[in-house]
């Protein structure tokens, strides 16, 4: 069983610039990564599904990284790169994006146990959902394109959207500040933590001061995170942040 070809051509065409430290500089790249990333996911699910087991856990990270990457994007996309005047094309962009968020709340049902399918009903789902994006891709660069110079659609982080780097350097039970960019690891955890459910912790570990990160967490969203001091310095400092239940 295998995913509807989002394949390694096409996240890793030249020019791409999707290593993890690297910023994409245009759509297309920033395509190719997301792809990849959504692609790799599939893939571990699928792999599961055919050796006759549940994939709980990709289902999960699968429904998780299209949530918070995917939707974001496309959000993102419609804000800095759609013309102010909806043209015919970017209007069919848009409902592309409505069916691609229908796909992803439905890997997030069942993700949640919300949404019951067959193991054969979630690779279908799964393999739909990547075969849906990847084309829609295709079509959206196409679409823009058309509008400007060749490869002259900026990549929606140059223009100022959330770098996509940190979600897998933020993904998991504990968040290390010193792996992510210099500047951005308050921003980057906070983010993370805003998506935390109920019940969830998570573990703040930095060779400097945790504090900037409660800090903003507790303006944001007061009363409904619970920090508790592991470690405090002088070397290391470690958190543990939990999302309370009410």
């Amino acid at each position: 069983m295998s995913v509807a070809s989002p394949s390694a051509v096409y996240a890793r065409r030249p020019g791409s610039a999707d290593l993890p430290g690297g910023a994409p500089r245009t759509l297309a790249d920033e395509h190719a990564l997301l792809l990849g990333q959504v692609a790799a996911r599939a893939r571990e699910l699928l792999a599961v599904v055919s050796r006759g087991g549940w994939p709980g856990a990709e289902l999960a990270a699968l429904a998780g990284y299209a949530q918070a990457e995917v939707l974001r994007h496309a959000s993102d996309e419609e804000t800095l790169l759609f013309p102010a005047g909806r043209s015919e094309a970017a209007t069919r962009l848009a409902r592309d994006h409505a069916r691609l968020r229908a796909g992803i709340e439905l890997l997030a049902r069942a993700a949640a146990g919300e949404q019951l399918l067959s193991p054969g009903g979630l690779a279908a789902a799964t393999r739909d959902f990547v075969g849906q994006l990847e084309h829609h891709m295709r079509a959206e660069e196409e679409t823009l394109a058309a509008q400007r110079a060749p490869d002259g659609v900026p990549a929606t982080v140059a223009l100022g959207s959330r770098p996509h780097r940190w979600y897998p350097l933020t993904e998991g039970p504990v968040i290390d500040l010193d792996a992510l960019p210099p500047g951005q690891a308050v921003a980057a955890a906070v983010d993370r933590l805003l998506r935390v459910r109920r019940g969830e912790q998570i573990e703040l570990r930095s060779g400097t001061d945790i504090s900037p990160v409660w800090r903003e967490m507790d303006q944001l969203s007061p009363g409904r995170y619970r920090f508790a001091v592991l470690q405090e310095g002088p070397d290391r400092w470690r958190m543990q942040v939990t999302r309370r239940s009410g």
